[in-house]
């Protein structure tokens, strides 16, 4: 029987009309750095390795909705960020220019849409890992 081949997950992507300004908030986000810079083209990474997110321009990128409506481009995905202060992650997010969901679905997790308006949640670990 042939063995079956490796799969790694390398970065998630992200579609943009300006990758580079994308990247910019997501690099100040998340304080990774640049792995690879090409015209319409960004890939960000943690520093001490692992899976990155890549942006792509993409001229023709309608903004996500959240939540989802009839008839409107619906959210594909969305990325979850843990943080160890959620009041103070949430005034960082606001102030690189993420804006505040008006729908917050639960108490303890924040719904913000970063400048592209791909929706993506901030919340503190709360117990043990299963």
């Amino acid at each position: 029987m042939k063995p079956s081949p490796r799969f790694t997950l390398a970065a998630t992507t992200l579609d943009a009309p300006d990758a580079h300004e994308l990247a910019r908030f997501y690099r100040e986000l998340l304080g990774w750095p640049a792995r690879k810079e090409e015209p319409g083209w960004v890939e960000i990474a943690p520093p001490d390795g692992g899976p990155g997110l890549s942006f792509q321009t993409e001229p023709r990128f309608t903004r996500p909705q959240w939540p989802a409506r009839e008839a409107e481009q619906q959210m594909m995905m969305h990325l979850d960020v843990e943080v160890d202060d959620l009041p103070s992650a949430v005034d960082h997010a606001l102030a690189i220019g993420a804006t505040l969901a008006e729908f917050q679905p639960q108490d303890d997790v924040r719904v913000l849409l970063d400048p592209a308006g791909h929706p993506f949640c901030l919340f503190v670990h709360a117990g043990p890992d299963v």
